[in-house]
């Protein structure tokens, strides 16, 4: 592609580069457009006589289509797209669930001039239809080769932007407090806990009560799985204060892995993690909530519910990273 200024009738069939307007000042045709023979008769009775166009080569394709093949070639599961106006395609959810992005890629693809991709954060929850990312081609023809070399890292990937279905999960609900204090952790911990797992779709069943007792607890947490529970979270009168304190405890003596204790996220500093092998195939995750789970301000619950009722196996490693981002509040 290269640009030229051309009297109006050489111009045809080639890309305007810049807005036209009319005596009021009204655009009349617009930059991107493919002039026409019926174009030339209206610029010529706006008294234009010459016009910037943009002029093709063999081996360019045009910006349309090389937003809808990149588009192509950077979807995963869960995304669709819509088509191609004025260079940008936008990635929808295709179902409510979770954001992923492939970052490498598409910081890769983000680095070939001419090409951009912006995506909402991954992990970020979303509603179905709800845009997730944009495809924008900057000028308007990208080389064959440049985007030839866009689609191969986007197909390397396995695609780079897709959205993890949400799964209609039981969720069971184990309330750590003493007995006088169970009416009250009742009405300010288990309405806001059902408030996050009823909103995106899944369902609290049974709910246990334990006493601050390792024993206690890891009765609780075998009761929630005999009642069908797949995914389990624990609060209560008091946060979890150490990998060894009373709830940490029973979740080992109920069977369950410690995976980490401790989020560089505030509020939810003192979170804790865990998983249950209940068979090898079937894993229950335990969420350890922090006090501010009470609250319904944004929390360090809120980055990570919507993660494991999407089905995703979070670890260590992926609750440290939060903490770039991590001060909420």
């Amino acid at each position: 592609m290269y640009l030229a200024t051309l009297p109006i009738e050489q111009a045809v069939g080639h890309i305007l580069r810049h807005n036209v307007a009319d005596a009021s000042g009204r655009k009349a045709l617009a930059k991107g457009r493919r002039l026409s023979e019926a174009d030339t008769v209206h610029l010529r009775a706006l008294g234009v006589e010459v016009v910037r166009v943009a002029v093709l080569e063999p081996g360019d394709v045009h910006e349309d289509e090389a937003a809808r093949r990149l588009a192509v070639a950077v979807v995963r599961p869960g995304v669709t797209t819509t088509g191609a106006v004025h260079s940008r395609v936008n990635l929808l959810a295709a179902t409510d669930g979770v954001v992923e992005v492939d970052v490498a890629a598409l910081f890769a693809i983000n680095e070939i001039d001419g090409v951009t991709i912006a995506t909402l954060p991954e992990h970020t929850p979303v509603r179905a239809r709800k845009r997730i990312a944009t495809i924008k081609v900057i000028p308007f023809a990208l080389p064959e080769e440049t985007l030839a070399c866009a689609e191969r890292i986007g197909s390397q990937a396995g695609g780079v932007v897709g959205v993890r279905p949400l799964r209609r999960v039981n969720v069971g609900v184990l309330l750590v407090a003493g007995r006088e204090a169970q009416e009250r952790i009742t009405r300010s911990v288990l309405a806001a806990i059902e408030g996050r797992v009823t909103e995106p779709g899944s369902v609290v069943g049974a709910v246990r009560y334990a006493l601050p007792d390792e024993g206690a607890v890891a009765d609780g947490i075998s009761a929630l799985c005999a009642a069908g529970s797949e995914l389990i979270i624990i609060a209560g009168e008091t946060s979890i204060m150490d990998r060894d304190d009373v709830t940490p405890q029973g979740i080992r003596m109920a069977g369950g892995r410690i995976e980490h204790y401790g989020a560089p996220v505030e509020p939810g500093n003192l979170l804790l993690l865990a998983y249950l092998d209940v068979t090898p195939e079937h894993v229950v995750p335990v969420l350890g909530a922090p006090g501010c789970v009470r609250s319904r301000d944004t929390n360090i619950v809120d980055l990570l519910l919507p993660r494991l009722l999407a089905g995703e196996r979070v670890t260590r490693r992926d609750i440290i990273a939060l903490g770039h981002g991590g001060l909420l509040g």
